[in-house]
């Protein structure tokens, strides 16, 4: 723990950009999802993620090993989706130790191959806790505005299985993020304090919300100023906004976040927002000026990228980041 409370005061940390992004660029088929060991079976497998972990362990191996040769410190499990509830699309309920063990671990194995070629800048596993697909603060269906999809308790139940197996398989640091339903995330953040009392350990947590359009609210109404309250009593290394929308669109947000805690403060926006073909277009360079603007107005303590986001972002954005000290947190 002490190695990354040390080097967050010495320098702006750099996290990886998206692990999404570099897996379509593989344009891996079903049989490639499936690999040897699930070749028969009976449900559809492409687009599972999280699959890749067991089945193409290499190339999330390769995707990690690039995003730390870019620069970053610090690097994401392959987990977004590593619950049982977002496993159930899946057929995959029983799979989900396993798989975020072996996520933690893959990403492990190549943070240390780093750390000891350049021992004075270590590289940190951030165990990558992502949205469910279900919403707790919100009815899904609009005729009935009490009912809800999942229960508080079903929340924890899932994240803490979660939580443990990226624990177990090396993460250094905990991630709940892209969080569009501060109670989906409540949940989490109370499973993994349920999981170092337990475990008497003092893991570092990242709570990194998402503004899902001009509104400057999340997907369930909070305002920055409202998530943040939210969260608060958790000690937590960062909080943050990511994902949804590009560098520019996001900077008002990290500033009244800026203004309002004493906490770290996390970006990670996508490459712009996606054209009409759902892609990114913004280039390295032109991402690399947007964020230089959050380190001259001292915005942030960790930067990083989300959809869109490649090595090659990373790359010019740990540059500039390397020319400034990183946001000074005073009491408010």
């Amino acid at each position: 723990m002490s190695g990354i409370h040390k080097a967050i005061k010495e320098r702006i940390l750099i996290l990886d950009g998206a692990m999404g992004t570099m897996l379509q660029r593989y344009n891996f088929s079903e049989e490639d999802f499936r690999g040897e060991r699930f070749k028969e079976f009976p449900h559809p497998l492409k687009g599972n993620n999280d699959l890749l972990s067991l089945t193409q362990p290499k190339a999330i191996q390769e995707v990690h090993r690039q995003y730390f040769e870019a620069g970053a410190d610090i690097v994401e499990t392959n987990t977004f989706s590593g619950t049982t509830i977002g496993m159930a699309d899946y057929h995959l309920e029983e799979l989900v130790y396993e798989l975020n063990y072996e996520s933690a671990r893959l990403a492990r194995e190549i943070a240390d191959e780093f750390t000891a070629k350049n021992p004075d800048k270590p590289r940190f596993v951030a165990g990558s806790i992502g949205p469910t697909n279900r919403t707790a603060s919100m009815s899904p269906d609009v005729n009935d505005p009490g009912f809800r999809a999942v229960t508080f308790d079903e929340l924890r139940i899932a994240y803490k299985q979660q939580v443990e197996a990226l624990i177990d398989g090396g993460s250094d640091i905990l991630l709940v993020e892209t969080i569009f339903d501060t109670l989906n995330a409540k949940a989490a953040l109370f499973a993994i304090e349920e999981v170092k009392e337990e475990r008497n350990l003092d893991i570092p947590v990242m709570v990194s919300g998402t503004i899902t359009d001009a509104s400057g609210r999340t997907l369930s109404g909070q305002t920055v100023e409202a998530f943040l309250i939210s969260i608060s009593h958790i000690p937590l290394l960062s909080v943050g906004f990511n994902c949804a929308l590009g560098a520019d669109q996001l900077k008002p947000y990290l500033q009244r976040l800026s203004h309002n805690t004493t906490f770290n403060i996390s970006a990670h926006p996508n490459a712009g927002l996606p054209n009409a073909f759902g892609q990114y277009d913004q280039t390295p360079e032109a991402m690399q000026v947007l964020i230089r603007e959050y380190l001259e107005d001292n915005l942030i303590n960790i930067i990083g990228g989300c959809c869109g986001t490649t090595p090659e972002h990373i790359r010019l954005i740990a540059e500039v980041a390397k020319e400034y000290s990183p946001r000074i947190v005073e009491p408010v």
